[in-house]
């Protein structure tokens, strides 16, 4: 088996489109864990995806906007929330490399049973805001339903200067064109397309999550070894391989 390489850009461009929508203020928080822990976390037929001997847990908060099907225009209101998710590294058995999510939290109802319903995907209803004061970011989140009800995160950054040359590991944690899942009765790769990340450092200012230990995962200790910034990329989700 091939494994594709990790690129800035995607090498796979999406052709046919069944998803569009725009990710945008994303804070990226990451921590090293032991690929023993989060392998049996993974669908069937995915392994963990590894930098080094070590593969990693990530919390990303952000803003999704304009949720539309197709190539058509984004849903209004519903199409347009706070998301915050728990997410793996992962390679299948084709050299496919993507993401696993252990859990998504997002304030709108609709999308959470739709995504639910159709890819059987780990969505969560919850409350949730995001401030920015100039250059510092505030992210909130309670979860509603469904177990364990109350999870919180909340997390703020100061962003910094843009990163010209990301480094091995910021590619290996962003420059991902795809999502594992386990639907239909059997593991699919979802592929998307975007352009290339504009990245930023950032400083973490305050972090208290309970969205990691609620997906069974034990929690971080310590700084995250990677604190990243987007200001965020349009994208394009292609036909289930």
């Amino acid at each position: 088996m091939t494994v594709e390489e990790v690129t800035p850009t995607t090498t796979r461009p999406v052709r046919r489109s069944l998803l569009v929508q725009r990710w945008a203020d994303l804070t990226f928080l990451h921590w090293p864990v032991d690929p023993a822990l989060v392998a049996p976390l993974l669908p069937g037929g995915c392994r963990p995806d590894l930098l080094g001997d070590v593969t990693y847990v990530g919390l990303i908060a952000f803003r999704m906007e304009g949720v539309g099907f197709l190539r058509g225009p984004g849903v209004p209101y519903l199409g347009t929330f706070c998301e915050t998710n728990v997410r793996l590294y992962s390679v299948d058995r084709h050299g496919h490399r993507a993401v696993v999510f252990l859990s998504l939290d997002a304030e709108r109802l609709l999308p959470v049973l739709t995504a639910r319903a159709w890819l059987q995907l780990p969505y969560m209803w919850s409350r949730m805001r995001l401030t920015r004061t100039e250059n510092v970011l505030t992210y909130t989140s309670r979860r509603r339903w469904p177990a364990p009800r109350g999870a919180s995160s909340s997390l703020s950054v100061r962003v910094g200067d843009p990163i010209p040359e990301p480094t091995e590991l910021e590619h290996f944690l962003t420059a991902r064109w795809g999502l594992h899942t386990r639907a239909w009765g059997r593991t699919i790769h979802l592929p998307n397309d975007h352009p290339q990340w504009p990245i930023h450092r950032a400083t973490l200012l305050s972090l208290d999550d309970a969205l990691i230990p609620a997906t069974g995962l034990p929690k971080p200790t310590g700084a995250p070894t990677s604190v990243l910034y987007s200001p965020g990329v349009p994208v394009v989700f292609g036909k289930p391989l």
